[in-house]
């Protein structure tokens, strides 16, 4: 297992905790970060084709998740006076799309040259005769080459450059469909900042020993995740003393790099290596017919951005309350839908609601009886909606707190 710096519980881990967030709110005021999303893929799984960051996911005021997550960037530059830039890597298929979105809707409220678009690189796939696929007379077959490509995106595009100009040393790194995210933590930025780590990472304790997500831990001296299709099942089911499981912190795609850790990631020949997924791929026969096969026919090649972990000379990996910071959008329906989601977004503001001392009508499974919504741009966190409602304020669901 790896270490972790764990969730504080005592008195004296709380204020390990706030010293640490002294230190990133320092950083965060100095205009030393960077809010980098991965935004390539469409919401096919969802049922629409569409760039996944434009659907609607806020539960009273049906925001959609790219604007949810641009007023979190404004309300931060608002907080630490200082403009955050926000990178968007999209993908050769949302690219256009994605760009006229923001443009539509004014940036929601950011600085057009604070927010910087680019494409993630793509890689052609192979058959399973290792011949290249067509899927137009005049086109090779090509897919986005995975989240881990985004760090070779960042030089090409000019981004990495852009944010050294701009005097960014710590970029933080999430994917669009993680509705919960707590953009630059900077009580993760703190720990990151004080042990030098060059990257790190979030995790959460896995659900069950099932749970199909990669686990971090110590292999060869080295910190890396591990897929969960890679345990062995006497590792996968192994246990401490108390009955926890042992190899328990799971990956949820929360990170900071520091640009020159990217940088010498991208000086390096095959710094990260490639995974091969066997896929469905359409393809053309030889009199010319397009075909999609719901069979596996052919191989895609992507890298992964925690494949980059193992060779940070430091790293951070700390543990967060997956129901306060991970509520992915993947399926349409069931486990980690848009219904999920929401309802996650409105337990997190009902306990903040009754934190600041707020009444709030429950039922008899102790939940919130209306949808509630809380704008980052009236609170990013109970601290703040503490601040701004009066002791015994009266919640009347359905209720959207806003600016």
């Amino acid at each position: 297992p790896a270490d972790v710096i764990a969730l504080p519980f005592s008195d004296e881990q709380q204020t390990v905790h706030l010293g640490a967030s002294r230190v990133g709110e320092k950083a965060l005021e100095a205009g030393e970060v960077a809010v980098f999303v991965v935004a390539g893929g469409q919401a096919t799984r969802l049922g629409v084709d569409v760039p996944k960051g434009t659907l609607k996911i806020t539960p009273v005021k049906h925001k959609s998740i790219f604007r949810h997550h641009a007023e979190k960037v404004l309300a931060l530059s608002r907080r630490y006076g200082r403009p955050i830039p926000f990178y968007i890597m999209t993908s050769e298929s949302n690219d256009a799309p994605t760009r006229q979105f923001f443009e539509k809707n004014d940036y929601f409220g950011l600085k057009p040259d604070n927010v910087f678009f680019f494409q993630q690189e793509m890689m052609p796939a192979l058959d399973f005769d290792g011949k290249l696929v067509l899927d137009a007379k005049d086109h090779i077959f090509t897919s986005p080459n995975g989240h881990g490509g985004s760090i070779f995106s960042l030089k090409r595009s000019g981004a990495l450059d852009d944010m050294k100009r701009r005097g960014i040393r710590y970029i933080f790194y999430f994917q669009v469909d993680n509705v919960l995210i707590k953009i630059a933590d900077p009580i993760f930025l703190g720990f990151h900042i004080q042990e030098q780590a060059e990257m790190s990472a979030k995790v959460t304790p896995k659900r069950d020993p099932e749970e199909k997500v990669g686990v971090i831990c110590r292999a060869g001296g080295k910190t890396k995740v591990i897929e969960y299709s890679d345990l062995l099942d006497e590792q996968r089911y192994a246990t401490n003393p108390d009955g926890s499981i042992r190899f328990s912190a799971g990956n949820i795609a929360i990170h900071i790099f520091n640009t020159d850790f990217v940088e010498r990631l991208n000086a390096q020949q095959h710094s990260l290596p490639f995974h091969i997924a066997e896929k469905a791929i359409p393809y053309l026969t030889p009199e010319g017919k397009l075909v999609r096969p719901r069979k596996k026919n052919g191989l895609k090649f992507e890298m992964f951005v925690f494949d980059a972990l193992c060779q940070a000379k430091n790293t951070v990996i700390m543990e967060v309350d997956r129901n306060e910071e991970f509520a992915p959008v993947k399926n349409a329906e069931g486990e980690d839908s848009p219904h999920t989601a929401r309802d996650l977004m409105v337990r997190l503001h009902t306990k903040w609601l009754i934190d600041s001392g707020a009444v709030v009508p429950l039922d008899a499974e102790g939940k919130v009886t209306g949808p509630i919504e809380i704008s980052p741009l009236f609170a990013l966190d109970a601290n703040e909606v503490k601040r701004k409602l009066p002791l015994g304020y009266e919640v009347k669901p359905p209720l959207y707190l806003g600016p």
